[in-house]
């Protein structure tokens, strides 16, 4: 039952206490999809692991939060909102202590697939009960405080993921989520209680959730278990391949001729909706792609601490908050699609600017390419939300928001799995093109001095410098992929119609 109709919305203290407890969960939640990027190599370090294994804690996160974005409008209906974001929240300081207890990469994946999965609601939901408590005039602040948790988190992860490990250890990015999500959920029964929502039993659609979570996990794994396995060759590899495809030719299908299907595939009938999605998918893979794969390289083969990568990883989102206000106001004046295109085409640019690195880069020149990278983020960020919720009918924009979230947090994380699998196939073939051209250690031996001591130095050295420039060029090849997805998904965009009204989003999950 219902707690509360239409109660009154909160006013002085208890509004500004309840809306810092909305956005600093929004805030954590998000926060935690990139406060791992530059903790990888720690995490691989002390758990004996490969840094390309440490990935899956930054992808499991991301496919198990994205499977219970589209959950979100059943839970609260079913549960109430504020119970579910309550319980999520103090199952997410839970499940951030199993984290950081972790002692093998198997307990870790577990507790951040449990991360993810009580995470992914909480990102609408603070969105919902933010537009709830605020008055109807001051919504649009509500709107302006949530965007700006979801847009400064991403960019302060890696630099508190980088102090933290540096100084306290990895297992303290998980650590620190625990007494906010304490706080939080106290916070939010005192407050929020008022809000809570009617409930009533509704049906779920259990088969479309099964062959969801069947399509996208059994893809996740061929993606990341792949190169371990030698891709095809592995039986392992064959049948999760042939898993992913047939549950996903089942998905289309249950979900197409079902009545309530979980996630509402008819939205994609409109091509303004259809195009954005694409362009916003592609989009988010390329940048979320390049952004796991830099702190990887400053790192294992730079010689940056986790701090250093932290603060050049961020260098992105500094003058993208910066440009947030300005792409707003644009996209109520202008084309969207035109501000998306200039805003997609300029990652494109900077990235393929950063294809042409080298070992002697310094801190400055990654810095400064990744830093003016972000004025393009909110040109196509904000203006593409808007002109993919346009495109559909008024009653569709709450799924249509949750499917696009589903598929740009997954994006991201196949994104993160194929760059990872890639930089590493690419560092082998440019490794063994540089060993045919090296001059023999005979050569550089006799270049120091001779002696047996000086070929076994020149062997080393050789050795160390055919590998740093073969990650530096897999790196580059890498980053000019990347660049062309951008241009594509640019492209991409002007096959959509322009829009001919403004999406309500006040509403959407």
């Amino acid at each position: 039952m219902s707690k509360g109709l239409n109660p009154p919305s909160l006013q002085g203290n208890d509004l500004i206490i309840a809306a810092m407890l909305l956005a600093v969960a929004n805030f954590i939640v998000v926060l935690d999809i990139t406060i791992a990027n530059v903790s990888v190599s720690h995490i691989a370090g002390g758990l004996a692991i490969s840094p390309t294994e440490g990935t899956y804690v930054i992808t499991s996160y991301a496919v198990a939060e994205a499977i219970t974005v589209p959950l979100t409008g059943w839970l609260a209906k079913r549960f109430g909102t504020v119970r579910v974001f309550t319980t999520c929240i103090m199952l997410f300081g839970l499940f951030s202590g199993l984290c950081g207890f972790a002692n093998s990469i198997g307990m870790l994946v577990l507790g951040r697939v449990c991360q993810g999965l009580v995470g992914g609601p909480l990102i609408p939901l603070s969105q919902t009960l933010l537009m709830q408590i605020f008055p109807k005039e001051k919504q649009g602040a509500a709107i302006g405080l949530w965007s700006m948790t979801t847009l400064v988190a991403p960019i302060l992860g890696p630099i508190v993921g980088g102090y933290i490990c540096d100084n306290w250890g990895w297992q303290f990015i998980f650590y620190i989520n625990i007494p906010i999500a304490v706080i939080c959920s106290i916070a939010a029964l005192r407050l929020l209680r008022p809000y809570e929502t009617s409930t009533f039993k509704e049906k779920i659609d259990i088969v479309g959730l099964m062959l969801l979570i069947l399509c996208v996990s059994s893809l996740q794994i061929m993606l990341d278990e792949g190169k371990n396995y030698d891709w095809f060759e592995s039986n392992l590899v064959c049948c999760l391949c042939i898993v992913s495809i047939i549950s996903f030719i089942s998905f289309l299908i249950w979900e197409l001729t079902y009545d309530k299907p979980i996630v509402n595939l008819r939205v994609f009938r409109h091509r303004g909706y259809s195009m954005s999605v694409l362009t916003i998918s592609l989009s988010f893979g390329a940048f979320f792609g390049s952004v796991v794969l830099t702190p990887l390289w400053l790192q294992l083969y730079m010689g940056y601490t986790a701090t250093w990568s932290g603060l050049a990883t961020a260098a992105t989102g500094i003058l993208a908050v910066v440009a947030a206000p300005f792409a707003a106001k644009f996209s109520q004046k202008y084309d969207p699609r035109m501000l998306v295109f200039l805003g997609v085409l300029w990652l494109g640019i900077l990235t393929f600017e950063r294809s042409f690195s080298s070992t002697d880069n310094t801190f400055f020149q990654i810095f400064l390419p990744m830093l003016i990278q972000g004025i393009g983020m909110p040109f196509f960020f904000i203006p593409l939300t808007g002109l993919a919720l346009a495109s559909v009918n008024p009653d569709e924009t709450a799924s249509a928001a949750g499917l696009m979230s589903f598929l740009r947090t997954s994006s991201g994380a196949f994104a993160t799995s194929i760059v990872t699998t890639s930089w590493e196939n690419q560092t082998t073939v440019f490794r063994g093109d540089l060993v045919e051209r090296a001059v023999s250690p005979e050569h550089v031996s006799a270049m120091l001095g001779g002696g047996e001591v000086s070929t076994q130095i020149s062997t080393y050295i050789i050795d160390q410098t055919i590998q740093s420039q073969a990650i530096m060029l897999a790196t580059n090849h890498i980053f000019q992929i990347v660049a062309f997805t951008f241009t594509f998904a640019a492209c991409a965009i002007w096959l959509a119609p322009k829009p001919t009204h403004k999406a309500n989003t006040a509403g959407a999950h």
